[in-house]
C-alpha cells in the first residue's frame, strides 16, 4: 500500500481533541511520555471493537512503560462515550470529527470498496516518544494481534 504520511523520524502532529468525556486531549500534555496513537474507521465495527478490546485488555503492559494510549476516528464524542461503555473499553477514545488529524497523519485516504471510490480511515498506528518524535508507523494494519505487536515494538524502544 503506497502511502503518503508520517514516517519514523518525524516529528508528530500537534493535537487538542476532545475525549468520550468532551475532556480536551493536547499531545503537549503528553510531553516527557511516549504514547501510542492509533486510528480506526468506527466505532462498534467488528474490527475496531477487537482492536480497541486488545489494546484494553494490555492497558496494564503499556502502562508499565508509562505509554498513553489513544484511539482515534472521526465518530463524535457520544459515539465514543457509548462503544466505550458498551464494551467497557480502557482506551483513551478521541474524537477527529473534522478530520484534521486524521489528514495530518495521512490515513484519511481514498479507498476502493466494492467497486466505488470513497475517503476514509486507513487502520493505522504510530509510536511517539516523549520528545514528540515517531518511532514506529504502521498503515493498513490488520485489528487481529495488532495490540500485541505495538506492545512488543514499544518494549523493543524502550
Amino acid at each position: 500500500m503506497s502511502v503518503e504520511g508520517i514516517k519514523v523520524g518525524d516529528k508528530a502532529p500537534a493535537f487538542e481533541l476532545p475525549d468520550a468525556d468532551m475532556n480536551m486531549v493536547r499531545s503537549a500534555d503528553l510531553a516527557g511520555r511516549p504514547y501510542v496513537i492509533y486510528f480506526y474507521p468506527k466505532d462498534d465495527t467488528p474490527g475496531c471493537t477487537m482492536e480497541a478490546q486488545e489494546f484494553t485488555e494490555l492497558m496494564d503492559e503499556f502502562q508499565r512503560l508509562n505509554a498513553a494510549l489513544l484511539g482515534v476516528s472521526r465518530d463524535s464524542c457520544m459515539k465514543h462515550a457509548e462503544f466505550r461503555d458498551k464494551y467497557g473499553l480502557g482506551v483513551t477514545l478521541l474524537a477527529d470529527v473534522d478530520g484534521q488529524l486524521c489528514e495530518a497523519y495521512g490515513v484519511w485516504q481514498e479507498r476502493e470498496k466494492n467497486g466505488e471510490k470513497r475517503k476514509g480511515i486507513v487502520r493505522s498506528t504510530f509510536i511517539v516518544d516523549g520528545e514528540g518524535v515517531i518511532r514506529h508507523a504502521e498503515y493498513g494494519v490488520s485489528p487481529k494481534g495488532h495490540a500485541e505487536q505495538i506492545l512488543e515494538v514499544l518494549r523493543g524502544l524502550s
